[in-house]
């Protein structure tokens, strides 16, 4: 899983990046506009895996991650002509966005477009990349009314599903609305995978606000589908983040009246903004929580554990992480009779604990 961080200049998104994985890079007050794009692992947090792991004691305990990348450059008016070469590939990579709006107010690192409007930057960045979409959709619409004229109108029937969708995205984006509002099929969004589409992608914006910003997030207005708006004082949040040390974090939180980290909370909704969820193999050797899409079998977790394990599938025995913490035990959840044996149909639950029967 793999997130993008953008924003434009000074909107403060190396601070976020700073906040959510704990680097300390360097964050310039004046953008060079250059392409540059950074990357961290981050430890998914789960109180859960903590809590089972204390029951098993086990010699290893593994968290799920997310991956995010601090891409630079991207600027009002960056999309003219279409997104080009290694800044648009990076984009199209990542399974999805965290923008990153400006909220805060400090007279050392001017905002370039003047006065502090959150809602006005995104509205910029969004335009930027459904004008990146849409010269993407009449590119591939133009190569292939090309296609047909050299080669035969035969090739209209071959092409009819494909011009059909690119037809509905245009239409789509030229009412400067994402693609991600479509709600297309699994099989169309499949299909569009090679084009490096932007809009279609999910996207969590923050707002990044000073210390002593009022968090407005809640009342924020971005009613688009697979997107949230989250609030996070991001220099404050990355300073805690550099800490390290646990009594540390507790003390400088504790100063700030801080009861909950909110960049613990945007990496959870990172993880749901990608319809992820998590299912757990628990035991004396590991407990370890593993990522797997909303909707998926016990076949497809069992192929997330080991491709051996899905060829060699017979059953699933699940129980419910809640259960295994309150009861203590597995000997104890099967006594209540909250162990099951599931096929390979089953849809895994967020919080199921899965143990995979198989033939070698």
């Amino acid at each position: 899983m793999r997130l993008g961080i953008i924003g434009l200049p000074n909107s403060g998104k190396t601070t976020i990046f700073n906040a959510l994985t704990g680097q300390n890079l360097s964050t310039a007050a004046v953008s060079t506009g250059q392409f540059e794009v950074r990357t961290a692992i981050v430890t998914v947090p789960d109180q859960r895996l903590e809590q089972v792991s204390a029951i098993y004691q086990p010699k290893k305990t593994t968290h799920t991650t997310i991956t995010y990348a601090d891409i630079g450059g991207l600027d009002k008016g960056i999309s003219e002509g279409g997104l080009k070469g290694q800044f648009r590939t990076e984009l199209a990579q990542v399974d999805g966005f965290v923008q990153v709006a400006r909220a805060f107010k400090d007279e050392t690192i001017p905002h370039p477009l003047g006065a502090i409007d959150p809602a006005r930057d995104v509205e910029i960045l969004d335009a930027e990349l459904l004008l990146a979409d849409l010269v993407a959709v009449e590119n591939r619409l133009q190569k292939l009314a090309d296609e047909i004229r050299l080669k035969g109108k035969k090739l209209e029937v071959q092409y009819a599903d494909e011009i059909a969708l690119l037809e509905r995205m245009k239409v789509q984006l030229e009412a400067n609305a994402p693609l991600r509002d479509l709600n297309l099929t699994e099989a169309e969004t499949k299909s569009m995978r090679g084009f490096g589409l932007l809009t279609i992608k999910p996207m969590l914006v923050v707002l990044n606000l000073g210390e002593d910003t009022a968090d407005e997030s809640a009342a924020f207005v971005y009613a688009h589908s697979q997107s949230r708006v989250v609030g996070l004082r991001g220099k404050l949040e990355a300073e805690i983040a550099q800490l390290g040390d646990p009594e540390d974090m507790a003390a400088f939180m504790a100063e700030y009246g801080i009861t909950e980290r909110s960049a613990i909370k945007v990496i959870q909704l990172s993880y749901e903004l990608l319809a992820i969820q998590s299912f757990f193999t628990v035991g004396e050797d590991e407990c370890r929580a593993w990522s797997i899409k909303t909707g998926a079998t016990a076949l497809d977790a069992a192929g997330t554990i080991h491709t051996d394990l899905q060829k060699g599938f017979i059953r699933a025995e699940v129980m419910r992480i809640e259960d295994l913490i309150e009861l203590g035990s597995e000997a104890a959840v099967k006594k209540a009779g909250k162990m099951r044996l599931e096929g390979r149909d089953y849809v895994v639950l967020d919080g199921d604990i899965v143990h995979v029967r198989f033939s070698p």
